[in-house]
């Protein structure tokens, strides 16, 4: 009997009860796995929501900017489209180079044949009277001809010139003829005021210098008749 106890303590020598068996291994093992996974699906998740938020974000702003240019150039559009209080308009225009004088039906002219040569118009103010066939061909190259008779006040008059010569296609002349004090000319437009604080001058640079009635838009306005 004693025997058979001395062997039975033998079987259990060096088996610690506390040590955690192979198969509890392997069970931690595939729930920190399972873990991991969980949690990585759901940082998939996290990042897919964040993604497609800002994608709707940018989405919207884009359109809503699109939106917003379209409108804008619209209202553009519409603005320019509109006529100026007060200004006439000719179409059909010849544009025929000449070298003789052309009778022209308005005062001062605002298109139809001219000379082969361009009347300078990089802001160019003129203290006498120009060719009006020279003049008419700087309109073609869409530029804005600012003139004025005797009844123009010199304060008016030193006005535009300082508002011409710091905008390039335009050019300004005496025009003794005309029978407004202050006439604005672009190719197939034309307004008359009576001063230089009108804010319908300012409406016409804004249309009319380089404007969408430019035959030639981008022709050079130097380089042509300096005088």
């Amino acid at each position: 009997m004693a025997s058979a106890s001395s062997k039975s303590g033998n079987g259990n020598k060096g088996k610690n009860p506390n040590k955690p068996s192979a198969d509890d291994k392997a069970a931690a093992r595939r729930a920190r796995i399972e873990e991991q996974r969980r949690a990585e699906r759901a940082r998939e998740r996290r990042n897919r929501t964040i993604t497609v938020t800002v994608s709707a974000a940018i989405l919207a702003g884009l359109v809503g900017g699109g939106w917003y240019l379209i409108d804008q150039a619209n209202n553009e559009e519409k603005v320019k489209a509109a006529p100026i209080s007060g200004e006439k308009t000719w179409s059909n225009l010849s544009r025929n180079h000449v070298t003789t004088k052309v009778g022209y039906p308005m005062t001062p002219p605002v298109g139809g044949n001219h000379a082969p040569i361009w009347q300078d118009c990089n802001g160019n103010v003129y203290t006498t009277p120009l060719q009006n066939e020279n003049a008419v061909h700087s309109l073609e190259h869409g530029a804005v001809w600012v003139t004025y008779n005797d009844k123009a006040p010199q304060a008016d008059v030193k006005t535009l010139a300082a508002k011409v010569a710091k905008t390039p296609y335009t050019l300004m002349s005496p025009y003794r003829s005309e029978s407004s004090p202050i006439t604005l000319s672009a190719w197939g437009h034309q307004l008359n005021v009576k001063t230089a604080s009108d804010p319908r001058v300012n409406e016409f640079f804004d249309k009319y210098v380089q404007g969408p009635q430019t035959p030639e838009p981008g022709a050079a306005c130097t380089g042509g008749k300096s005088s």
